[in-house]
């Protein structure tokens, strides 16, 4: 999955910020009913989209620790359209090094706000964020003493986390909290990364090329930007892409494959992984398969841009598992399995994640990934290899799921790439093995070999 790198800041002839509060509380009450920030942002009105988006980022970020303040405020859980708002502006008033606003600002758009949505609660919204002002210190420390409070999680999320890495628990909740950097991949077909550095810097955007094997093509620009403002973009001389993503298509392709290679993306939308098997491989046969037929064509417009649409590379939509539908009979020489997962890899790229996912969700993925390994397993030639990947770091969707599948096959059917990266976790203290390792996002990687 991608994502930007992040929110977009409020944008000339946005509308005033008591509207864009209206709107963010619109985006966070229909995430907490269960629907995408980016299925709600996509609805929202294209002036107010980014300023909407940056508000909407720091409120489910902060959400955890403004629930839990505003049960102690108001411990009378108010009706959902008026909690949304006030626990909004809860959000956006705690404490920060770089407050969006000042105090009185936002209380005085907040209580617009709720004018113009739910009238009778203008004077209860004005009095709950002014006490919060008053006893700011006092609010925060009683709010930080709950597991929502002091890590803005859900509770099952952190304890599963605290089960699957007992020592770095608490840095990985800590960095989900973090802006995460802008990656560009340089199309290398159509220009080296030196030379798009270069264009990037007469552009006015700075940016270093980044360390580590699999980065070979990454540049990590020093301040996010929109994607329009990155020169031959429209062109497909560059994609964003994160640094942990970056490293699939290389992971896969190893040493190389010959001319005619029969490779398969399983699941290729939105097509960067995709993307990147063409740009490093254009001597393959590709088919990317995609089982959600509107995501499927986010895969061929970004094949188009990088000028990588052609005779040799087909799309399909249909689900992987049901092999009948859609393969050929003829056994593939690589397989790129990014399966579905819970995302929780990337949430400091999608906040909305942690309040979408419910406990039950990871079981489900993990029995669809594990139906996914054993229908595709068959597909692989003799001396073929599938690379099986998940931006997740839950060890249910990668070590615990990739040794269930070791040892259903057992040696002589499949083994393990002693080179296998395993789960990449964004912190600092793995730039032992990754020198880029807190700059990308949760990943997990394992590369299969058939006998």
């Amino acid at each position: 999955m991608n994502a930007p790198a992040a929110p977009a800041a409020a944008s000339p002839g946005s509308p005033p910020l008591s509207r864009l509060l209206e709107l963010t509380a619109d985006a966070v009450q229909a995430v907490l009913a269960g629907r995408s920030l980016t299925e709600v942002l996509a609805a929202c009105p294209p002036p107010a989209r980014p300023g909407t988006q940056a508000l909407a980022f720091a409120v489910l970020r902060r959400w955890g620790c403004a629930n839990a303040a505003r049960e102690l405020l108001a411990p009378r859980t108010p009706p959902p359209a008026v909690d949304a708002l006030l626990t909004s502006a809860l959000a956006l008033l705690w404490p920060s090094d770089a407050p969006p606003y000042p105090d009185h600002t936002l209380v005085d758009q907040a209580v617009n706000a709720a004018r113009r949505k739910v009238p009778a609660a203008a004077g209860f919204i004005n009095a709950v964020l002014r006490r919060f002002i008053r006893e700011r210190p006092a609010i925060v420390a009683q709010a930080g003493h709950s597991v929502l409070g002091a890590w803005n999680h859900p509770t099952w999320w952190v304890e599963r986390l605290r089960h699957d890495w007992p020592t770095q628990w608490q840095a990985l909740l800590n960095q989900a909290q973090q802006h995460p950097p802008m990656v560009l991949r340089v199309n290398s077909r159509r220009i080296s990364r030196a030379d798009y550095q270069q264009r990037l810097a007469a552009a006015g955007l700075a940016a270093r090329p980044a360390d580590g094997a699999g980065h070979e093509q990454a540049l990590v620009l020093h301040q996010p930007c929109p994607v329009d403002r990155l020169p031959g973009f429209a062109q497909g001389e560059v994609s964003v892409q994160d640094l942990a993503a970056q490293r699939a298509a290389p992971l896969l392709l190893g040493s190389g494959l010959p001319a005619g290679a029969r490779v398969l993306d399983a699941c290729a939308a939105p097509g960067g992984k995709t993307a990147h098997l063409l740009e490093l491989a254009p001597q393959i046969d590709l088919l990317a398969l995609d089982a959600d037929s509107t995501r499927l064509a986010r895969v061929d417009e970004t094949l188009r841009r990088l000028g990588l649409a052609g005779p040799q590379v087909q799309t399909r939509a249909a689900d992987a598992r049901q092999v009948a539908q859609w393969w050929d009979g003829q056994p593939f020489d690589a397989i790129l399995l990014d399966a579905p997962c819970t995302a929780s890899g990337i949430v400091r790229r999608h906040p909305d994640i942690r309040w979408l996912r419910r406990p039950d969700d990871v079981r489900a993925l993990a029995q669809t990934q594990a139906e996914l390994l054993l229908a595709l397993w068959p597909l692989l030639k003799p001396g073929g290899r599938l690379l099986y990947a998940t931006c997740s770091i839950f060890r249910a969707e990668g070590a615990e799921q990739i040794d269930a599948f070791l040892q259903r096959q057992g040696p002589d059917a499949a083994r393990l790439d002693p080179d296998s990266p395993g789960h990449l976790l964004p912190l600092a203290d793995n730039a032992g093995t990754d020198p880029e390792a807190a700059l990308a996002d949760g990943f997990f990687y394992a590369l299969l070999h058939k006998p």
